[in-house]
């Protein structure tokens, strides 16, 4: 028997050592297979961006996706609204839509969930993520986007996430805001833009004037029509906002 213990622990030893190898090499290849992530072919040049916004209800409990001026030559659109709850979990409400023959699109999303006609809302939204990738007939991503929103109420200044964008109210609010950037712009600009743009969107239709802040002293904002330069950078309405040097 005692001959026979070195080569009883020498095949002990050897079990150890493959199964130790295997263990690793397995860990190795699941961790290859993880999904990597899809290079966009296009780089689409600013003039040429969707213009994004996210216009929440009155109640608070929806947000109003809306994309407008969409001239990327694609099939389909997948779109993921992403927000952390009051709680800190991370929840999502993802989409797809087919884009032949269409230039703009619209989708109501809600901020909780729905099962057999009831309704949960999420309380405390502030911030979330609003995600865009527009695909050819053939699957592969053209083009992705990611925007920001910072979802705010009873505030007098409202802030994009990145604190680039400020707008003071003259009072405080009570009203639902989004504030974000809107990955492209609308009309033609007489200038360069050096930064955002950028977008308020309210729950009322009421007009909100206030003084914008984007590090510029030229601000530029969308009439509805064309750009006007603000004076003072002081604004009778909330909308979409730039800021250029001249």
């Amino acid at each position: 028997m005692k001959r026979l213990l070195p080569i009883i622990l020498l095949g002990v030893g050897i079990l150890v050592v493959v199964g130790a190898f295997l263990f690793v090499k397995g860990k190795r290849q699941g961790e290859s297979e993880e999904p990597e992530e899809e290079i966009a072919l296009l780089d689409v040049a600013l003039p040429e961006r969707p213009v994004v916004s996210l216009t929440p209800t009155t109640d608070g409990h929806y947000l109003n996706l809306k994309i407008e001026k969409i001239v990327i030559d694609a099939k389909n659109l997948d779109y993921e609204l992403l927000y952390k709850t009051k709680d800190g979990v991370l929840q999502g409400v993802p989409g797809s839509v087919d884009l032949e023959g269409e230039d703009s699109f619209e989708a109501e999303l809600l901020l909780g969930s729905e099962s057999s006609g009831k309704f949960r809302y999420d309380e405390g939204v502030e911030e979330g993520t609003i995600g865009l990738k527009f695909r050819n007939s053939e699957g592969k991503l053209l083009a992705k986007f990611v925007s920001e929103f910072h979802f705010q109420s009873s505030t007098d200044l409202l802030t994009s996430i990145d604190k680039v964008f400020n707008y003071e109210l003259p009072e405080e609010s009570e009203e639902f805001f989004v504030t974000m950037n809107t990955i492209g712009y609308l009309g033609e600009t007489s200038t360069d833009i050096e930064t955002g743009p950028y977008g308020i969107f309210s729950s009322s239709p009421k007009k909100v004037s206030g003084v914008v802040d984007l590090g510029f002293d030229n601000v530029y904002w969308w009439d509805g029509d064309k750009w006007q330069r603000l004076t003072e950078n002081k604004a009778s309405d909330i909308g979409i906002f730039f800021g250029a040097t001249q």
